[in-house]
């Protein structure tokens, strides 16, 4: 990891926080519907416990959370039983006015940037069941958070939001290649574990192409080799978006944008099956 890696997504938080608390604090109707069942507020304030349990999580020596109602929920999370987890975190973290929901998570970001400033990038930081993730994997974590959500909230607020794929890129590979790199913990569940091996290679412009072997349960990443089964090549911008479910897969594939191929690409299927966002 580099040091231009880190001061870049340092600024990323800084910025995309910015233009996510100025859509939260001027949406015209916080009761409108942002996403699922969840209005501009609920959507903002979801963002809003993330940044301030990530005031603590940051520091990565497992002081207690701002919000003890979540110690267990984080620590025994998997990818099917997150939507509990946030159930229970939108009760505890009740704000749900626009003007102080924005005030608060400026001031958490802030903290967040603050904290992180006494580490490395490379600070290996407790996250969701067990797993564990650079900090500059935590930090790109958050700011897919205020990308995928603040478009969430400007379409429900009738504005415009543009997601910018060297985000969602810090997102793909010091978040999630991070994790898979040091440990994903438990958050796979409990998926019936195959000897198959799936390898799929992710290749981008604003990306280090890398391998993701799935294999008796356990994810890994390789150097790409030649053997993948599955290549996909994207704009971060709508791979990501796609995966957390707000792009359709045909319109991405559609799109030119993400383009399946290798020498078995229907076993993309399957490698989803268990590796997906929740």
């Amino acid at each position: 990891m580099t040091n231009s890696q880190w001061q870049a997504v340092r600024k990323a938080l800084a910025e995309t926080g910015e233009r996510f608390a100025d859509v939260v604090e001027n949406a015209p109707d916080p009761d409108a519907r942002a996403i699922g069942v969840w209005s501009v507020a609920e959507t903002a304030a979801h963002v809003g416990w993330i940044a301030l349990v990530y005031t603590a999580i940051a520091h990565g020596d497992g002081r207690p959370l701002p919000l003890p109602e979540l110690e267990e929920p984080i620590a025994s999370a998997t990818i099917e039983t997150v939507s509990v987890m946030n159930d229970i975190a939108l009760t505890a973290y009740p704000e749900r006015n626009p003007r102080l929901l924005a005030k608060r998570l400026r001031a958490d970001i802030a903290e967040v940037l603050r904290v992180s400033g006494d580490h490395g990038p490379e600070k290996v930081i407790g996250w969701l069941g067990g797993s564990r993730v650079p900090l500059a994997g935590l930090l790109a974590h958050l700011v897919n958070e205020l990308e995928v959500h603040g478009r969430d909230i400007a379409r429900a607020s009738g504005r415009q939001w543009r997601i910018e794929a060297a985000h969602e890129a810090m997102f793909l590979e010091l978040f999630f290649t991070g994790m898979v790199r040091n440990d994903a913990g438990s958050l796979l569940g409990h998926a019936r574990p195959s000897p198959r091996r799936i390898a799929v290679e992710f290749r981008s412009d604003h990306t280090t192409p890398v391998m993701l072997v799935l294999q008796h349960g356990r994810l890994r990443a390789e150097e790409p080799d030649g053997t993948a089964d599955v290549r996909l090549t994207f704009d971060p911008a709508v791979l990501v978006p796609m995966m957390f479910g707000r792009i359709s897969p045909l319109r991405a594939v559609g799109s030119g944008k993400v383009r399946v191929g290798g020498r078995r690409p229907w076993r993309l299927v399957e490698f989803l099956r268990t590796v997906h966002m929740p």
